[in-house]
Parts: structure tokens; sequence; C-alpha cells
């Protein structure tokens, strides 16, 4: 491996990255909203040098390098989440500052700097040539903080692109992650009959069906199953609405909506099979919502809101490619691990089973935080990371 000459080159373009991920960290980019941020992400792929850069119909850039018939994806997502309370942040959120060995700023850890590590990794497989026998795509993708997996969904589906390998660019705190719980949301509206407030007895009030709900859930959260490696599969109630014909009557209407985190071997069946035993008698309808959305292409795309738990094995092939990249690269062993949070690896391996792994500059527990900021250190080892998997993928297809 060349692994000297690809550290000497991500440390000799640690500026270049730096400054790359201040410009997208400049950029404002919600889900559905990216297209300024895209367009960037496309100027700085040409500037590297890729092969090839494009748009797809959702809106996603993939950049290019290499023909061979395997294809090792590394995937960014390029939208972020909103700043919260600006009360909360110590600087402009979108500064884009760089001093005292960081990037600072919304996105910078989740996960724009992700992206500008991979293109800085991009330049340097490109510049050494790492992609002579296959084809890596970079995807900067969209829509990922309101749906994730969307945007694979659309690549895979709509695209046809099915890699060999993915490299999710999510924060590990340059860890290597192999799998993380799934997740889903449920809605779960109950029907009342209203009547004059003065009068309760008449009427069936749907606030208080729900509420006997509400506490069998928090008890079914302690009782949820648990997975060694992944963890405790875990339910919360994140929405509770009502309805009734005015404040002077019984309510007749009530929802509530759910975050359920889903454990190994815990599924969408098994997970609304549970509330449905809960509401049995409750008159209660458990529906699981659908998320359908304009991308900023204009393209109009949706899935289910169920987002399957993933996990690959220590030995897996991927994960051992990591592992020997790593050690080659940084001479010591590295910690495997897990997300907390997901990850479009919920559609790339829950889905369709396609490998993937987590490597990422940063760490998670900034990820939607006040007061975000990347380490450019990790920028560079990122760099480093990508294009050294890149060889080793490279050899184990010749």
């Amino acid at each position: 491996m060349q692994s000297n000459e690809i550290k000497a080159l991500s440390e000799k373009y640690s500026t270049l990255t730096a400054e790359n991920l201040s410009a997208l960290v400049k950029i404002k980019s919600m889900s559905g909203k990216e297209k300024e941020v895209a367009h960037e992400v496309r100027r700085q792929m040409l500037e590297a040098g890729f092969d090839d850069v494009r748009f797809d119909g959702l809106g996603n850039v993939i950049g290019r390098i290499g023909s061979g018939k395997r294809i090792l994806a590394i995937d960014g997502h390029i939208d972020t989440v909103d700043v919260g309370n600006l009360a909360n942040w110590d600087f402009d959120p979108f500064c884009g500052e760089i001093r005292d060995g960081y990037v600072y700023g919304r996105g910078s850890v989740d996960q724009k700097g992700g992206v500008a590590a991979f293109l800085t990794a991009g330049k340097i497989i490109k510049e050494l040539g790492l992609a002579d026998n296959i084809t890596v795509l970079f995807v900067g993708s969209v829509i990922e903080e309101d749906c994730d997996g969307l945007c694979w969904k659309y690549l895979v589906e709509e695209e046809g692109i099915r890699p060999d390998v993915v490299i999710s660019t999510e924060p590990t705190n340059l860890n290597i992650y192999r799998g993380q719980r799934g997740r889903m949301e449920m809605d779960v509206e109950f029907n009342g009959i209203s009547s004059h407030g003065s009068a309760p007895e008449r009427g069936k009030n749907a606030i208080y069906l729900a509420s006997r709900a509400c506490l069998a859930i928090e008890k079914l959260n302690n009782e949820l199953k648990n997975d060694d490696f992944l963890g405790k599969g875990s339910i919360t109630i994140s929405q509770f609405v009502s309805g009734a014909p005015s404040l002077c009557a019984v309510a007749d209407y009530a929802k509530i909506h759910l975050d359920r985190r889903l454990t190994w071997g815990e599924t969408k069946i098994s997970a609304v099979a549970e509330i449905q035993k809960i509401v049995e008698g409750l008159d209660a309808k458990v529906t699981i919502p659908y998320y359908n959305q304009k991308g900023w292409t204009g393209k109009e795309y949706g899935m289910e809101q169920y987002y399957p738990t993933w996990m690959l094995s220590e030995d897996h092939p991927a994960i051992q490619t990591a592992v020997k990249t790593f050690e080659e690269l940084f001479n010591k062993k590295p910690l495997v691990d897990k997300w907390t949070f997901s990850t479009n690896g919920v559609t790339i391996n829950g889905i369709y089973g396609i490998p993937v792994l987590g490597f990422g500059p940063g760490n998670e527990v900034m990820a939607h935080a006040p007061n975000e900021k990347t380490p450019v250190s990790d920028l560079i080892a990122a760099s480093a990371f990508y294009a050294g998997f890149t060889q080793y993928f490279n050899a184990f297809t010749d």
C-alpha cells in the first residue's frame, strides 16, 4: 500500500480540504433546499479533476473516477438540520471559520466534513492512479436529514446504481462503524365521541383513550429487546395532538406520533404488532407515515418511514479491509463500533443488502448540537482513509 504517499498528500492538501469545508458550511442547505451547496460540491469535484460529475433527478451530486466493473461508492449527505436557538451558539453557525485547528459551523460534523474529506481523497486517488481497475463514485446525497436513505432508494431504483461496497462518511470520531439500530415512525389515531363539556359522561374522550395508550407505551420502552452490539430498542412519544368541537366539549380526536428505534431482530411487523396490542379496544388506528416531498430539482419522491436495522459482522470483507487500511495508515488498531443515530445505511444495507461501513471525521455528539466544529486533523485522516481503502479495494478486485 502507498500509505506514505497517501498520508503525505492528505497533509499537503489539508488547507484545501479545510477551505472546501468552510465554503460548504457557509451555504445554508436544509433538506430539499440543497441547490446552492450541490453546485458548490460539483465545482469542487471538477476542480479536483474527477472524470465525470453530474446531478441525478433528485439532486444528488455524483462524481466518478475510473470506469472499472466493480464499484466503490463513498457517500456523504449535503443537507443539514437548522440551527435552533441562536442564543446557544458562541459564533455564527454559517461562519465556516478556520481557526485553532478546527472548522466551525453547522454541518461541519453532520456531515459536510465527510464530503470535504472525500473530495480531497478523490484528488489523491486521481493523482496516484488508485482507481485504474475500478469505479469510485462520490455521492453528495440530499434529503437525508428529513428522510434518511431516500436518496439511496432513488440511486438504486431510479439510477440503477448498485455498488459493491459503500463507505458512509457520517461522523464516527475516526472509528470504523459497522451498524446501527433501525428506526420507524408510527401515528396512532384515536376516535372519541364529543359531548358538551358540562356532561362528559355522554361522550367518549379521545384524550383519555390516547393517555391510557401513552402510559402503556412508556412501560413498553423498558421491556424492549436488547442486542449485545447494537443495544436496546426504544420507543418514545414525540407528539400528542387532539381535537374537539370547542374548548367546552369532550375531545373526539387524538393522535400520537411515535419514534421507535429498532435493535437487531426487531422489524416493522413486530413493532406495529406491539402497538396494536396496546390500543386494542381503544378505537384506534396504527399507521406508518409516508414521506413524499420535492427535492431541489422539483422532483417529487417518497418512501414509507421505516428505516431497517442493519449490521455487518466484524469478519465481513468490507470491515476487514477497513481495519487493514486503518492499521496500515495509522499504525494502530481501530475501534470497531456503531452509530447511535441513523444513516443512509438503512436503505443501502437495510433494504438492498449492499455492504456499507462507516468512517468519518468529527464526533457524532456534535451532530445537531450548537457550536458544531470539526478538527482539521480528522479531515486529513479521513481523506487518507478513503484513498487507502480505494487502493485495497482496487487490489481486491484484480
